[in-house]
C-alpha cells in the first residue's frame, strides 16, 4: 500500500489541504447533528449514520483524483470499497438497534483505521501526516471500543459523534501542516 509521492509533492500538498479542511468541516457538523439525536435510531441518526461513510467514500474518490500523477495508494481504493461497504452494513443494522450499529461502525473504524495508517505512512514524505498517522491508529483503537460497548445495555450513538470531532481535529491538523508543502 504505498504512495509515490516523491514526484510532485508540491503538487499533491495544496489538493489535500482543501480536501482535509473540507473532511474537518463536515466531521464537526456531522458530529453536532447526530450528537442532537444520539438517543434513539430515527430517520435523522440513521440518515448522518449512513452519510457519514458515503462521504468517506466522496472524499477519497476526490483524493484519488488529486493524486493521480503520483499514483495513489492502493489503501485509498480499499478505503473506497470499505466505506461503501459500510454504508450498506449501516442501513441495514440500523434496522437491528444501537448495538448493531457499534458493530458495524466498529469494524469499519478497526479496517478503515489500519488503511488510514498505512495511506499516511505511505505519504509521510509530503508532511503534516503524522496526524493522519495517529488518527488511523486511534481509529481502530476506537474501532474496538465501539465494538465493546454494543454489549454494554446503555449502548449509545453519542461516542460516535466524540470520534468524528476527533478524526475532523487530526484532518485540520494535517491540513495545517500540509500549508508548509503546498507553499
Amino acid at each position: 500500500m504505498s504512495t509515490r509521492t516523491d514526484a510532485a509533492p508540491a503538487a499533491i500538498a495544496p489538493a489535500l489541504r482543501r480536501l482535509y479542511f473540507t473532511r474537518f468541516g463536515f466531521a464537526l457538523v456531522w458530529a453536532g447533528l447526530l450528537f442532537t439525536s444520539a438517543s434513539k435510531l430515527g430517520p435523522i441518526s440513521v440518515t448522518l449514520l449512513v452519510l457519514y461513510p458515503l462521504f468517506d467514500v466522496a472524499a477519497a474518490v476526490i483524493d484519488v483524483r488529486s493524486s493521480q500523477d503520483t499514483k495513489p495508494a492502493l489503501g485509498l481504493y480499499v478505503n473506497i470499497a470499505i466505506s461503501g461497504i459500510a454504508g450498506i452494513g449501516l442501513a441495514v443494522a440500523a434496522t437491528s438497534g444501537i448495538p448493531a450499529v457499534l458493530r458495524v461502525w466498529g469494524a469499519w473504524a478497526v479496517v478503515s483505521g489500519l488503511v488510514q495508517l498505512a495511506v499516511g505512512i505511505g505519504r509521510r514524505k509530503l508532511g503534516g501526516q503524522w496526524a493522519m498517522i495517529a488518527s488511523g491508529a486511534i481509529s481502530t483503537v476506537a474501532g474496538t471500543s465501539f465494538v465493546l460497548q454494543a454489549a454494554q445495555p446503555d449502548a449509545s450513538l453519542a461516542n460516535l459523534a466524540g470520534y468524528a470531532v476527533l478524526g475532523g481535529v487530526f484532518f485540520l491538523v494535517s491540513a495545517l501542516r500540509l500549508g508548509r508543502s503546498a507553499r
